[in-house]
């Protein structure tokens, strides 16, 4: 079941979409993490990196790892907790239920952020779904990022499914933020339900 639904969330992803070349990373060897995604100097997000990505991911420059999936996925990398930290990285984890995301879940990671906005930061999970449904809540609400570039940046990953939906609309509007934008299709994906 569970390799079904990475198999389905994983053929929405967009690598080749206008919004991707836009987040493409400076560094050419970041490319080869699944689905990198760069917003800015000091905040990315990825799907699972290997064990030998994550000294890549300290080579160029990253401070803080935060891993918002279980460490028991078939594609987790054991001990990477351990593996982060002999790099001299900071490791954050914030086990975030697929099918039950929360607020409290995302503002764990915000104030994780906000703590030290300028460290480095590559947030993943397995295919980064999760990550940029929390990327995009994050530029929007605390870096002021319109909604619909961000959607867009979200897109050139995946649509989300009606849980994640619901789950962003619902942070969203603790935040007086209207998703509605020009261009913005919110449809749910079915993908990976």
């Amino acid at each position: 079941m569970k390799a079904k639904a990475f198999l389905a969330i994983t053929s929405f992803c967009f690598a080749t979409s206008a919004a991707a070349q836009t987040l493409e990373p400076d560094n050419p060897a970041l490319k080869e993490v699944f689905n990198f995604r760069q917003y800015s100097d000091t905040f990315a997000s990825a799907g699972q990196p290997t064990a030998e990505q994550f000294t890549t991911i300290r080579d160029a420059g990253f401070e803080r790892v935060i891993y918002i999936a279980f460490t028991n996925n078939q594609n987790a990398v054991p001990n990477a907790d351990q593996l982060v930290k002999s790099l001299g990285m900071d490791y954050v984890h914030i086990p975030v239920d697929w099918n039950r995301p929360t607020a409290l879940d995302f503002y764990t990671f915000a104030d994780a952020m906000r703590r030290d906005p300028d460290r480095k930061t590559l947030l993943h999970c397995q295919v980064n779904a999760r990550a940029t449904a929390f990327s995009f809540l994050y530029r929007v609400i605390y870096d002021g990022v319109p909604v619909a570039q961000a959607k867009q940046d979200m897109n050139s990953v995946w649509q989300p499914n009606q849980t994640w939906r619901d789950f962003m609309f619902a942070v969203m509007a603790e935040n007086n933020i209207d998703p509605n934008c020009a261009g913005c299709d919110w449809t749910p994906s079915t993908a990976g339900n």
